[in-house]
């Protein structure tokens, strides 16, 4: 009897505060599916609390879908693992926004609960201000975020918690955090 891998992709962002909402755009356009029954798509805005209570129920692996500040040029798009120690050492961060990931990660470290394995596809910002709609790098970015989405499910389950291993060059490096107006964002 084989085990099913529950994986969830989750968007999540503030519409109001410009490209914070790339997450929201994302996650709607892969809403409109079709998408593999063992995964599940959910558009979690600026609801951490509640994105916290659906990943104490457990899954295997969690796919994070938002802006995160590297210094790139605004729309580029990357895949990073977020690691267990990664979050024990606060190695790893993302912008401080309504949702704040981060946050929602420690308090399923502090419940004794684990997301499973992290996955976070980001999109680097140009305008946070608010404001409704994306700026034009980060809109043209969400296509190539939903591919990568859809890339990483075409790979399969096993690969998306860590069971078989990612292609080679799939997920970039953790870089170190950087200060960004007195707030630690990842760098």
């Amino acid at each position: 009897m084989s085990v099913r891998r529950r994986v969830l992709v989750a968007g999540l962002g503030n519409v109001f505060l410009g490209d914070d909402g790339f997450g929201v755009a994302v996650a709607s356009r892969l809403l409109a599916g079709p998408y593999p029954t063992w995964l599940r798509v959910a558009d979690y805005g600026i609801r951490g609390v509640h994105l916290a209570y659906d990943l104490m129920a457990g899954y295997d692996a969690t796919v994070l879908i938002d802006v995160d500040r590297r210094g790139d040029a605004p729309g580029t798009v990357r895949l990073l693992e977020i690691s267990a120690a990664d979050r024990a050492a606060d190695a790893v961060t993302v912008d401080p926004h309504g949702t704040q990931p981060q946050r929602v990660l420690d308090l399923l470290d502090s419940c004794g609960s684990a997301p499973g394995r992290v996955l976070l596809v980001g999109c680097e910002p140009a305008d946070l201000s608010e404001r409704m709609g994306l700026s034009p790098p980060v809109q043209d970015a969400v296509e190539p975020a939903v591919a990568l989405v859809r890339q990483l499910w075409e790979l399969g389950p096993a690969a998306l918690t860590g069971a078989l291993p990612m292609p080679a060059g799939l997920v970039a490096a953790v870089p170190q955090p950087q200060q960004v107006r007195g707030s630690r964002v990842a760098a």
